[in-house]
């Protein structure tokens, strides 16, 4: 998998990334007066010889910096769905893709699990060990999934301080409108990648007409619905009404979200953040 941050990252820990401060080391960016950077072993002869007044000048490199990836999972009853595919092993599958992505190019990962409040047996603080991709699988494979809400996302947001990071924000996002917009709020200063997780199961797989016994796993447990094609059609169109809302809302504050199901396909989540 492979991402980049949008913008220049700051701070001094060398790595993959285009840095924000500019120095005698790194990819070339430009020349400047040497009174603004006072280092004569970078000095350009050509550039000062070609000056009519005389001035001296260098070459200023940009640095490349190493940054933190985080990813926020939403542990609520609703991510135990299963349908096309197990909504937990697909997390399990994007979190160890994208720390093995992470420490390959030297950057930290690290892992926050959120029901109700943050989980602290899933979260992992921010590390370069390559053994960290199995260990977030495992934490997140032994998660159970029971609360009704996921409120601890906001709690988790306040919790990633310091120079901006790059944050998966992973969820079904079957929340109210006023805590999605919370949470993308709190976590507006970093880079911004939600990550929708879905079923075509749960659109494609409605029938026109017929009894369905459904499963409310957060509030309402189980009841029978008759299915019709009217009744069809507003299930559609309100499922369609929260992805625009979600959509408005990720691209006040981040990226446009990133539709997971099926299967992690590594290559288009590649797509996704590079043309973002």
């Amino acid at each position: 998998m492979v991402y980049r941050p949008r913008g220049r990252v700051p701070g001094t820990a060398a790595g993959a990334h285009r840095g924000r401060d500019a120095g005698g080391l790194g990819t070339f960016r430009d020349q400047v007066p040497f009174l603004r950077m006072p280092d004569a072993r970078r000095i350009d002869v050509r550039s000062t010889l070609r000056d009519p007044f005389e001035g001296t000048y260098v070459r200023r490199f940009e640095s490349r910096t190493a940054l933190e990836v985080w990813a926020l999972v939403d542990l609520s009853a609703s991510m135990r769905f299963s349908g096309e595919a197990d909504r937990m092993e697909l997390v399990c599958a994007l979190c160890r893709c994208l720390a093995a992505s992470a420490t390959r190019i030297g950057d930290a990962f690290g892992l926050i699990g959120c029901d109700g409040s943050v989980r602290e047996d899933v979260f992992l603080p921010a590390s370069r060990r390559r053994s960290i991709a199995d260990e977030a699988a495992s934490r997140l494979k032994e998660a159970a999934c029971t609360a009704d809400r996921a409120d601890g996302m906001e709690q988790a947001a306040r919790r990633l301080v310091g120079r901006p990071k790059i944050v998966f924000l992973v969820s079904d996002f079957r929340w109210p409108e006023a805590s999605i917009a919370n949470t993308f709020a709190c976590l507006s200063r970093h880079d911004l990648v939600p990550v929708v997780v879905a079923d075509a199961a749960e659109e494609d797989g409605l029938p026109e007409w017929g009894l369905m016994e459904l499963d409310d796993l957060e509030v309402a447990g189980r009841r029978v619905v008759f299915m019709r094609p009217s009744l069809r059609r507003r299930w559609i169109a309100r499922e369609a009404e929260r992805a625009e809302i979600l959509r408005r809302i990720a691209s006040t504050y981040g990226r446009p979200p990133f539709r997971l199901s099926g299967q992690l396909d590594p290559d288009a989540v590649s797509r996704h953040l590079l043309a973002s």
